[in-house]
């Protein structure tokens, strides 16, 4: 039996000693889709599977912006007078100039189409084949015509069978799980196949799907609302990712911006912000809404404030001294933490405490927990919740005309790194898939990593019918 009041006296002490000192800011739990204006590429590690005859690109502006790169990427130096034809002034700046975007040229090589993945007026996503291997090249263009975006990001081979696909799974890090499954007409996932599809891995940012859920439950029972303002609060602000932490205070926006931050983009502050309106009680509630197998094992449910701060001060007392305390106490210390000041911390760079101070849940969770979105957003007013998961793809590159609807939910952080997505093909069918992978002693190579588990994504897909 432990005596509450004196341990947390023991607390308040540790914290007061900790202070706004230690090491630092990781990269946040957040998604992977990161974009830039300037062009880039990344060399993949293999070629993608041969296909028809390639595809000429779409008729429309942003076609014809992605028809002149092919040519030009097989003729550079190109002259400044003929990019300022076709790239806007910011992007030209932001590639270093004619010079940066000759350079990108000649280092990716001639480009030729393989496959159209997506296009409409203003963007085109295809795969392509150059010199230096074979990229997802997505391309967009602004108001008046001119290229305002160029991304370049290896594609990778998909497996062809599910030998191949969890041999490869197995490969990507020390401790992997997967699972592609399919929610049925009952709202039920069925699991197609797994590798360790039921053990509970760090989830990263993919917990702000709970904090959705809780929110789209207290719209649909009147207790919040999409369009309720909520003002931006100096206390309530987390780290980056996100944009929400630049805002000044009294900023007001409408809870489905909040949720839009948070999903798209990953944005921590507009999940805190969510996560103090809604109640940390409601949340976790939502775990167990959601069918979680084991919700106390992700509960109290941290705010991201919160993790960095157990993460960054006095690192590794705090947080273990946290992990020691009996669950029943923890709540009553977290509000201390979250107060702790963030300012002037910097990142860690290898693994901190992956296994107590997260969030935590299965491929299979996940699973549950798009079927829970699932039902929300097919209710009346529920449109939010479709709009906020469907704003980023994750990159992913799949062809849209087969899978016309894509969610995306990733997360990370140094030594973690998951991908979940639901789709739904154009044969009406849901599919759920997830790669979740940790290394508690070493980073993960992302550069490398996060092609593969793409690649197998788009094969577990294909596999699953």
């Amino acid at each position: 039996m432990f005596h509450r009041r004196a341990v947390l006296a023991v607390f308040v002490m540790l914290i007061a000693l900790v202070g706004p000192a230690g090491p630092a800011l990781a990269r946040a739990p957040q998604s992977r889709a990161a974009q830039s204006q300037a062009p880039q590429s990344q060399a993949p590690q293999s070629q993608a599977p041969q296909s028809q005859a390639p595809l000429a690109p779409s008729d429309t502006t942003a076609g014809q912006q992605f028809a002149w790169l092919l040519d030009a990427s097989g003729r550079p130096p190109v002259a400044e007078s003929e990019l300022r034809q076709h790239l806007s002034v910011t992007f030209l700046d932001a590639a270093g100039g004619p010079d940066g975007v000759n350079a990108f040229l000649a280092s990716v090589g001639r480009l030729t189409l393989r496959e159209v993945l997506r296009s409409d007026a203003s963007r085109i996503e295809a795969v392509t084949v150059g010199a230096a291997g074979t990229f997802v090249t997505t391309l967009a263009v602004d108001a008046a015509g001119l290229v305002s975006l160029l991304l370049l990001n290896p594609y990778l081979d998909a497996p062809t069978g599910w030998a191949e696909l969890d041999a490869r799974v197995r490969a990507l890090a020390p401790r992997a799980s997967f699972a592609v499954s399919e929610i049925g007409a009952d709202g039920r996932c069925r699991t197609v196949h797994a590798v360790d599809g039921t053990t509970r891995r760090p989830l990263g940012s993919v917990f702000k799907l709970y904090v959705l859920g809780a929110l789209g439950d207290a719209v649909a029972g009147g207790r919040a609302a999409w369009a309720e303002p909520l003002a931006v609060r100096d206390e309530w602000k987390s780290l980056p990712t996100g944009v929400l932490q630049n805002e000044p205070a009294g900023t007001t926006l409408p809870l489905s911006r909040y949720a839009e931050l948070m999903i798209s983009i990953s944005d921590n502050t507009a999940t805190d912000h969510l996560m103090h309106r809604l109640g940390r009680a409601a949340v976790e509630r939502q775990l167990v809404t959601f069918g979680h197998d084991d919700p106390r094992s992700t509960t109290p449910l941290l705010t991201t404030r919160e993790f960095f701060a157990l993460k960054l001060l006095g690192y590794p007392t705090l947080a273990t001294v946290y992990a020691a305390l009996p669950r029943a106490v923890r709540p009553l210390v977290l509000p201390a933490i979250g107060r702790l000041p963030l300012d002037d911390v910097q990142p860690w760079t290898t693994p901190r405490a992956l296994d107590t101070v997260e969030w935590f849940g299965s491929p299979s969770d996940v699973c549950d927990a798009y079927a829970g979105l699932q039902r929300q957003a097919a209710r009346p007013g529920g449109e939010p919740v479709a709009r906020a998961l469907s704003r980023n793809d994750g990159g992913i590159a799949l062809d849209r005309e087969r899978y016309p609807e894509i969610w995306f939910k990733g997360g990370s952080e140094v030594g973690v790194l998951d991908l979940t997505y639901r789709v739904r093909t154009s044969g009406g069918r849901v599919l759920v898939t997830s790669v979740m992978l940790s290394d508690p002693s070493a980073p993960l190579p992302d550069a490398a990593v996060i092609p593969e588990a793409q690649a197998l994504i788009r094969g577990a897909l294909a596999l699953a019918g």
